[in-house]
């Protein structure tokens, strides 16, 4: 299974819509909903999984990265500064850009990458959506570490067309290599072959006790008080 098909965003629910974000910020605008400052920093960190230290490209310091919350209707302004040596850019999988493609975030196609020390702000509304979807990077495999989830929710006074759960619990299912992402990408690209497989699974980053050298504290925990 690869890459792109396995990054899959699934029961991205808000845990709490009354906790407190210290990344955002929300101010009124005219129309349905709220305008949601967001302010991404791209930098690198340590990260160790499987017995093995890398350094992985991340958002503010986060893997996966810091939710992104808003309501139908919301207007999302998100100003993503590049830390690192390697060109970004942002993809809003899922997200309608309506009227405002220049936001899709794919590198080359739908604007020029964000180059090192560079900053870049993403500025779209969300219109007619609702659920669950995620953002990732969107030059290289750099998508490997820098992703993270995108919950809409309904607008207000609109309830969910189900009983309200017990408990929502954010999940994303990625994938982790030992080595570096670009160079398993690279070689694939010279070979003609097949990218190797990864290491292991991930469930909100974390790769669970099946994996040889798996500690405990990687593996995802969901406790139920019930």
């Amino acid at each position: 299974m690869g890459l792109q098909s396995t990054f899959l965003a699934a029961f991205l629910l808000l845990t709490c819509i009354a906790c407190s974000y210290p990344h955002l910020a929300m101010a009124k605008h005219a129309g349905t909903g709220i305008t949601r400052h967001y302010t991404f920093e791209i930098r690198m960190r340590n990260v160790t999984r499987l017995c093995k230290t890398k350094s992985i490209i991340t958002v503010n310091g986060k893997f996966p990265g810091p939710r992104i919350i808003a309501r139908e209707g919301d207007r999302l302004v998100i100003k993503v500064v590049n830390h690192v040596s390697n060109n970004i850019s942002i993809h809003w999988h899922g997200i309608r850009q309506l009227r405002s493609g220049w936001a899709d975030g794919p590198a080359y196609i739908t604007q020029c990458p964000i180059q090192t020390g560079q900053s870049y702000v993403y500025n779209f509304t969300i219109t007619g959506q609702r659920g669950t979807l995620w953002y990732h990077a969107h030059v290289s495999w750099i998508r490997a570490t820098l992703y993270g989830p995108i919950i809409i929710l309904p607008t207000r006074n609109t309830s969910y067309p189900f009983v309200k759960p017990y408990k929502e619990v954010p999940i994303i299912f990625g994938e982790w290599w030992k080595a570096d992402t670009e160079a398993v990408i690279n070689q694939a690209l010279q070979t003609g072959a097949g990218p190797n497989n990864s290491d292991a699974y991930t469930i909100n980053g974390l790769p669970g006790p099946l994996y040889n050298c798996s500690s405990p504290n990687e593996t995802f925990r969901l406790r139920s008080t019930l």
